[in-house]
């Protein structure tokens, strides 16, 4: 996980050359390992210290403790995907084709970091501000582009419907990058596709009574 030398949430001290970007980064690649791999409260400073091959102290230069260590991450892995999936979809005019790509991005990723599952889901118990926040932050600027995407979505309340969008993509993601690993995920996203298409009951899909 790479991150540029803008200040965020949890950052202490901004990195000042290229060369404190790399060890910044590499502090954050090993806190990723460890907190996925063992959990926060079984992961300590040394621990990561250790992972990234740097001293203690080195650290405590860009975070101010453990704790804002792990906000940075989490904070990072919203703003990763988000931005990951503005990547993918920016040439995209068609909302199935907008929602598609958003969510095969998402599994992709998740998929290639599937620490970010545990360790989003852990700020639940480490500290439910964060967890609300995380997920606040997610949804309001879903609902944000839905509001745009008047006329080609289904009327209804928005924020709504972002949660249920992020509620399948979430739980999509736990079966088959965590439990079936193995998954063909184009075969999933479009499977998921029909759901948003034509709904459960299948309005729109030509069914016959």
């Amino acid at each position: 996980m790479t991150t540029s030398p803008k200040m965020a949430r949890g950052l202490t001290n901004t990195p000042k050359t290229a060369r404190g970007l790399t060890t910044m980064n590499r502090i954050i690649r090993a806190a990723e390992v460890e907190f996925g791999r063992k959990g926060y409260h079984y992961t300590g400073i040394n621990d990561i210290a250790q992972r990234a091959k740097v001293a203690s102290g080195t650290i405590y230069l860009y975070f101010s403790d453990k704790y804002s260590l792990y906000v940075y991450l989490l904070t990072q892995y919203g703003e990763r995907i988000r931005r990951d999936i503005a990547k993918n979809t920016k040439d995209l005019t068609d909302r199935g084709e907008i929602e598609r790509m958003g969510l095969l991005s998402f599994l992709k990723l998740v998929k290639k970091q599937p620490h970010m599952y545990n360790i989003i889901w852990e700020s639940l118990h480490i500290n439910p501000k964060l967890f609300i926040d995380y997920y606040e932050t997610f949804a309001r600027r879903y609902k944000a582009q839905l509001d745009h995407a008047q006329g080609d979505i289904t009327p209804m309340d928005n924020m709504v419907m972002a949660y249920a969008l992020m509620g399948i993509a979430n739980f999509v993601g736990l079966k088959y990058v965590f439990f079936d690993k193995k998954a063909d995920l184009e075969y999933v996203v479009d499977e998921v596709m029909k759901i948003y298409r034509h709904g459960i009951l299948g309005a729109g899909s030509g069914k016959t009574e």
